[in-house]
């Protein structure tokens, strides 16, 4: 029996029903399968809403049909009305003349060849509209979560009115399946937009009788007792056997609470395999019924070992590891289908608050671990750390530790279970072998290396993975401060470093560097172009002289020369902050340290002092950001001392253990751009 909605033309037929239609204001009635042969092209559906014109004619309402077989009120589906009819059944068992509709609805003859095309479409999808009405919102069983325990009939499906598309939605909350599909497309078969369908096919059901399991023979017995796993675990798990002509295979058993779900055999070659279009969960599923501690292994066996240890509350995936972690996004639900089992035990899941991964030991058991804490919440997830084999390897899985350590060396393993690692939260256990080399200065470079001046000793010294901003008045000789420090660098540790100076050509900062090199006059690579380098620029050129010529230091001089292109809506205050992370995440990564050189603004009642770092042209940032401040200045008035003493003045010290905020002064020598101790006597020339 097809049930579909029709129209007559027939008058008297029409009065009829209009007489039929006082048993109920709300009566649906179906017409039989003959009926549709007889005149194809009679046949008119309602739209899914009545239109403006409808609803303001209560007179032109909808007159039911009659069905040729009984429709009982236990069928009845009662609906919130929101643009859809609301019908219910009456139960009349007499046949009916065609039904038919109020007489100004538009003419839409159904298709009946697109109509089977359709019908054969969602059967794919475990959609059956057999019994569906075109034209109407039907409800079905959703076969995607089957209505939920409570066996819901949820799935809420529409059918146009030719029959030649379908869009349906699940109400439940858990679930909210929704799809669209059509017959044809520019009459040609819709299989693009039908692939984008999320496909549910009907779960088959299985039975220990209908997969003809059967009890573990002794040989099989024998089999998981050389792997430490006893008579009475398998039992338990409900571990079987299937013959499979002259072969026997290993059935581990799925189930959900008294239901069997799915099984997965092994044979003795160790190829696995499972039953077709059965629903995917962990095996030992029951085990974790309102567990605060769950344990996820990489297979049965592992599970059947843990049990062994003493640990019921244990499940194993079904489906293995995958190669390695995916570097996509956590797809939504119903498109995560390698790790649908997740979702298909979600509400076992959601109760637990610690999750122990104790996956296989090898790449692809690390891959699955991360995958599962990636889904399930690293927050709430732990890990293990397996025992070691030999001086090299590792054992493997937790059979691997049952076989060879026993079972209260597998229990410490998952006792001592520890925090799956997040990014950017540590424990400094991780950290003690590290902290314990400081203590003893061990990792090199713990208080930093010496400027080669005395007089700066105790207030700076120079730390890889550091930010020194340097500012002063103009021509109070900070780029050529840091030359200085550069060759003494060179010349006590050996550092090489990458130069960025945008205010000297290439020769006549050769020619300075040596100068203070060799301590003697020079008389006689940067940006060469006309445009200005940005600060991307310069890092990149920076990291390839990192990794080609192994440099230590980079030197970037001054702010104001780089090219500082930033977005209309950025201020300049954002722009700073934002630049100066890049810099101090590259010196960071690269164990580099950086200089750079900012001038103040312009200082309209300078009076002759140095000048404070939040006088730096552009943001505060550049004092707040930094992990070293320092300002160089140079006397001008011989009247105040010596015109050949640099004021070198520490302002900012981030560790205190590698230098403090004071000042220093150290002489200049201009012949060769040498600066030295106020006590050290200069070399001959």
């Amino acid at each position: 029996m097809l049930r579909f909605p029709c129209h007559i033309r027939n008058n008297q037929r029409l009065h009829l029903l209009r007489r039929l239609s006082l048993f109920s204001s709300n009566s649906a009635f179906m017409v039989s399968k003959h009926l549709l042969k007889t005149s194809p092209s009679s046949f008119t559906l309602l739209p899914l809403t009545l239109s403006p014109k409808h609803l303001s004619t209560p007179s032109k309402r909808l007159i039911p049909c009659l069905s040729s077989k009984p429709i009982y009120k236990n069928r009845s589906l009662s609906l919130r009305s929101n643009g859809f009819s609301s019908l219910t059944y009456l139960n009349v068992s007499a046949p009916a003349p065609a039904p038919v509709y109020s007489e100004d609805l538009e003419e839409r003859p159904l298709d009946l060849h697109s109509l089977e095309i359709l019908k054969h479409k969602l059967k794919k999808l475990g959609i059956d509209i057999s019994e569906c009405v075109p034209g109407h919102e039907n409800r079905l069983m959703c076969p995607s979560c089957n209505g939920g325990d409570s066996e819901e009939i949820s799935l809420s499906i529409f059918i146009s009115q030719d029959g030649c598309s379908a869009s349906w939605l699940c109400f439940r909350a858990k679930c909210g399946w929704k799809g669209y599909t059509k017959a044809f497309a520019d009459g040609k078969s819709s299989f693009e937009s039908f692939s984008r369908i999320n496909k549910v096919k009907v779960k088959r059901q299985v039975t220990v009788e209908s997969l003809q399991l059967e009890p573990l023979c002794n040989q099989l017995i024998s089999y998981f007792a050389e792997r430490m796993i006893s008579a009475e675990t398998l039992k338990r798990n409900a571990v079987m056997q299937k013959r499979t002509c002259n072969e026997i295979a290993i059935a581990f058993t799925y189930w959900r609470k008294k239901d069997l779900v799915n099984c997965k055999y092994r044979d003795i070659d160790k190829k696995f395999w499972q039953e077709k279009d059965t629903e995917t969960i962990f095996y030992g599923l029951n085990d974790i019924d309102d567990a605060s501690d769950i344990i996820i292994v990489e297979g049965e066996m592992d599970k059947l070992a843990m049990e062994e240890a003493g640990f019921r509350n244990c499940v194993s995936v079904p489906d293995g590891a995958p190669p390695s972690v995916s570097q996509k996004e956590v797809p939504a639900e119903e498109q995560d289908t390698k790790y649908q089992y997740l979702w298909n035990c979600k509400e076992y899941l959601n109760k637990a608050s610690r999750i122990i991964l104790a996956t296989d030991g090898d790449l692809p058991g690390q891959a699955l671990a991360e995958e599962l804490a990636r889904r399930l919440g690293r927050e709430r997830c732990w890990r293990v750390r397996w025992p070691k084999k030999n001086d090299v390897d590792y054992f493997k899985d937790a059979n691997e530790v049952l076989m060879y350590l026993g079972p209260s060396v597998l229990k410490d393993v998952i006792e001592d279970a520890e925090l799956y690692p997040i990014r950017g939260l540590f424990n400094f256990r991780d950290f003690f072998d590290e902290i314990d080399k400081y203590y003893h200065r061990t990792l090199g470079y713990e208080f930093g290396v010496s400027t080669g001046w005395r007089a700066l000793d105790d207030l700076y010294n120079v730390v890889p993975g550091e930010l020194t901003i340097v500012t002063g008045v103009p021509n109070s000789g900070k780029s050529e401060w840091i030359d200085s420090l550069l060759c003494n660098l060179n010349q006590s540790v050996g550092w090489k470093f990458a130069l960025c100076s945008m205010e000297n050509k290439v020769r006549d900062h050769a020619r300075k560097l040596l100068e203070k090199y060799v301590r003697r006059p020079f008389f006689e690579a940067r940006c060469e172009n006309d445009s200005l380098p940005s600060i991307k620029w310069v890092l990149d050129l920076a990291r390839a002289a990192v990794l080609r010529h192994g440099v230590r230091g980079l030197v970037i001089d001054p702010y104001n020369e780089l090219d500082h292109q930033r977005p209309v809506n950025q201020t300049e205050t954002e722009y700073v902050s934002q630049m100066l992370t890049m810099i101090k995440r590259f010196a960071q990564h690269h164990s580099c340290h950086v200089w750079f050189v900012a001038h103040p603004r312009q200082l309209h009642h300078w009076i002759g002092a140095p000048p404070n770092l939040y006088d730096i042209s552009g943001s505060a940032h550049f004092i707040n950001k930094c992990d070293n401040g320092i300002v160089v200045h140079r006397n001008r008035d011989p009247e105040a001392g010596p015109v050949d003493q640099v004021q070198v003045c520490v302002r900012k010290v981030r560790n205190k253990v590698v230098g403090t905020i004071g000042d220093a002064f150290l002489s200049y020598d201009r012949v060769t751009g040498v600066y030295m101790d106020i006590d050290e006597p200069q070399k001959k020339r």
